[in-house]
This record gives C-alpha cells, structure tokens and sequence, in this order.
C-alpha cells in the first residue's frame, strides 16, 4: 500500500484502517437509513476510493442491505465495539468511509447535503451548502 493520507479506526481501538488516496468528496446524507445508523440528524461520509482503503489493525464483520436504488450496501464494523467504519456500495469503485472515525476531524464547511427530502424537521443546512434532495450524480 501507498503512504497513508488518512487514518482512523473504531471507538475502542481495536479496528484500524490507513487511506492512501484523496477524498473524492464528503457527503452529509439526510436519508432515513443513515439518521437510523448514526442515531442522529444525518451520517458523514468521506468518500473515498476502494482500493485506497486497508484495514491495517483488528477484525471487522459486515451486515448487507437493500438501498432505495435496489444495490446492495455492505457495512463494515469492528467486531469488538461495533463501530461503523465504511459502507460500500455494489457496482462502484468507491467506500464511504464513516466520517467520525477519521482520526483528524474532517473540514466540513465544503460537505454536500443529500437526501435532503427527508431531512429531520428543524434541521438547518447552509444556504451556500451544495445540497440534493436525493442523491447527488
């Protein structure tokens, strides 16, 4: 593997992960399937390539789902803790890695709002934020 660009792993150490590639993009998906997983107003995810994704420390299992598009999303978590750590979805060349468990805090002033038809009521987005009401291209 390439040097690491971006580290980060799960809430109780023992799943580790390296990236060797820049983020495509960071995406805060208001759809109801993520506001269930984070148990909060939305999910963050850094989009980033698959094959730029090691995991470098640990053990993970993964639990499979059916998107609104009718792909399949498998979900990677640690083993011991439970911790989300990247969602890939089947057909592309990409994983979105869980964005609080990078382990320097992401800059999310440039975050992309999706699945903002089904945001929480009350929830306020930027005006200047780039946003879609379902899934961006």
């Amino acid at each position: 593997m390439s040097e690491a660009l971006l580290t980060g792993g799960c809430q109780c150490g023992a799943a580790r992960y390296a990236i060797s590639a820049a983020p495509l993009r960071l995406l805060a998906c208001h759809c109801r399937e993520c506001q269930k997983q984070s148990a909060s107003a939305f999910g963050m995810s850094l989009v980033v390539p698959r094959a730029a994704v090691t995991l470098t420390k640990g053990d993970t299992r993964t639990w499979s789902r059916k998107a609104d598009s009718g792909r399949s999303v498998t979900c990677v978590f640690c083993v011991v803790c439970g911790t989300r750590l990247w969602h890939a979805k089947e057909g592309f060349d990409y994983v979105s890695i869980k964005g609080g468990s990078v382990d320097e805090p992401v800059d999310f002033s440039d975050a992309i709002h999706c699945w903002t038809s089904s945001k929480l009521p009350g929830m306020v987005i930027p005006p200047d934020a780039r946003q879609f009401a379902e899934e961006p291209a």
